[in-house]
């Protein structure tokens, strides 16, 4: 993913953090990528046309305007990590006696900066180009998916389909995750009257084919949000089983099966999946951790504390313990179940003592504190125990840290894929099973299960429990420490 434009703008009491992508560099490098891996794929001595489809996933909240005239965007990407929209929200919150859950209801979202209709809000209140299309009734909203397949499909000059997948369409808080329509209530909330919307399909099925490039004519037939994907790819198919992506973030989701549960935990309720048009819609639980492996960045970046992530893990492994350190990673607040916006980052506990390696094991448990607070929510709302989670991403290929998070979830297995490349698979899976490649999900039952590592807990629940107090009162500490305000 290009980041192409990352900026920090302070008020007197809070500094929000622009994060932006050119929407033209997102399609660019897609077809790249579609050009150099059908490349390798010849080198490895096959054929382009064993090549059935393809499959689609994406930052799911990512925001672009564009002018449905001329096919063009009218502003930069607006990227889901970005918190420039928190005043839009607070101004939005004062509109309904509901508050922040004044949609919640209708799309199991809270309004938070997170979401994509909060982010085109801002667009019509400070780009003058979306509002004079929005008043020519020439503006098109959609979220990163809609825009590849667009252009991937002929775009403007040749009939490009204008689409969305469900997974997608729920992270807009415009979409009835009851009805799989767009919510006419919702969109008169955000004043998004006569804003053309992408068309809602299924995950799996045929989107359109690839215009142009050297797969021209394959079909797309498979789109995911990124997260949902990972939980397809991690083959998270029954009731009750649950995923963690330890990326940027983290965001861990929990199968609920076919009946949506609103949290009372500060948990989001959204689509997990559909795949296929005679296939009814699975729901998920899903809590969000804002700074996952990101937190290592910033200590190689910003403080020169490591070289790179193997460094981190050297260090943290050296330690038997952070030395009673905790470190609260709420560098712009802090998401489920907190919902923070104001939090921010602490380092607790420091003594004479401390070293550069307890801070490193301190923020490896970081990411394992709040995914057992998220997984504490899931359990709660959900009825179920979970007794296994399943885990990808860059930060679960480290053995101390997925260890730590074993021992933190106390009696619940981690098992970790060797293939971890589960976001792609999973959208490769919702393509396989629209174009016959599998029969159904009971087809999958060997797909990717070769070489899996489990981590269990090596510490006692006393311990586990004792460790957790310590991190509540931590993060009681970052709590509240700006006010947001005009």
């Amino acid at each position: 993913m290009i980041e192409i434009n990352a900026k920090i703008f302070h008020t007197q009491t809070i500094m929000y953090r622009w994060v932006e992508h050119d929407p033209y560099e997102l399609l660019d490098s897609c077809q790249a990528c579609i050009e150099h891996a059908v490349a390798n794929f010849v080198k490895l001595g096959y054929q382009t046309n064993d090549i059935k489809g393809i499959g689609i996933t994406n930052q799911r909240e990512t925001t672009i305007a564009w002018d449905k005239q001329t096919g063009e965007p009218l502003y930069p990407a607006i990227v889901w990590s970005d918190g420039r929209t928190q005043q839009t929200v607070e101004q939005l919150e004062k509109t309904s006696s509901l508050g922040r859950d004044a949609l919640r209801s209708i799309c199991g979202l809270p309004l938070a900066s997170y979401f994509s209709g909060v982010k085109l809000r801002w667009m019509l209140d400070h780009v003058p180009a979306v509002m004079q299309a929005k008043e020519n009734h020439r503006l098109v909203f959609s979220t990163v998916d809609s825009w590849l397949i667009y252009h991937l499909t002929g775009g403007l000059d040749h009939d490009g389909i204008l689409v969305t997948d469900v997974t997608n369409a729920s992270r807009t808080m415009l979409m009835d995750i009851h009805s799989l329509k767009w919510s006419e209530e919702a969109i008169k909330f955000f004043g998004f009257e006569g804003i053309q919307l992408p068309k809602i399909m299924p995950s799996s099925c045929i989107y359109g084919h690839l215009y142009k490039g050297v797969l021209s004519g394959t079909a797309i037939a498979g789109c995911l949000g990124d997260q949902q994907a990972a939980l397809v790819g991690q083959k998270c198919f029954q009731k009750g089983t649950a995923k963690n992506t330890y990326g940027t973030g983290c965001f861990m989701l929990f199968n609920l099966g076919t009946s949506a549960v609103m949290s009372n935990n500060g948990l989001l309720t959204t689509i997990a999946y559909q795949l296929g048009a005679d296939q009814p819609v699975i729901y998920a639980l899903e809590g969000s951790v804002a700074v996952g492996g990101s937190s290592i960045q910033w200590l190689r970046d910003n403080l020169g504390l490591v070289a790179d992530h193997h460094e981190l893990n050297q260090l943290a492994q050296s330690v038997e313990d952070t030395g009673g350190v905790y470190f609260v990673t709420a560098f712009s607040g802090l998401l489920a179940p907190y919902w923070q916006v104001g939090a921010r980052g602490t380092i607790c506990g420091l003594t004479q003592y401390t070293t550069r390696a307890h801070i490193a094991r301190a923020a490896l448990e970081a990411a394992c504190y709040q995914t057992k607070a998220v997984l504490d929510c899931m359990n709660n709302d959900s009825g179920t125990s979970l007794v296994a989670l399943k885990v990808d991403g860059g930060l679960s290929n480290s053995d101390v840290c997925m260890q730590i998070q074993a021992n933190l979830l106390n009696g619940v297995k981690v098992m970790r894929p060797k293939m971890r490349e589960t976001t792609a698979l999973g959208s490769a899976i919702a393509a396989g099973l629209a174009l016959g490649v599998w029969k159904d999900v009971d087809d999958l039952a060997n797909v990717n299960i070769k070489d899996e590592s489990v981590f269990t807990s090596q510490i006692s629940p006393e311990t586990t429990q004792k460790l957790y107090q310590g991190w509540k009162k931590a993060v009681s500490r970052s709590l509240n420490w700006v006010e947001c305000q005009d």
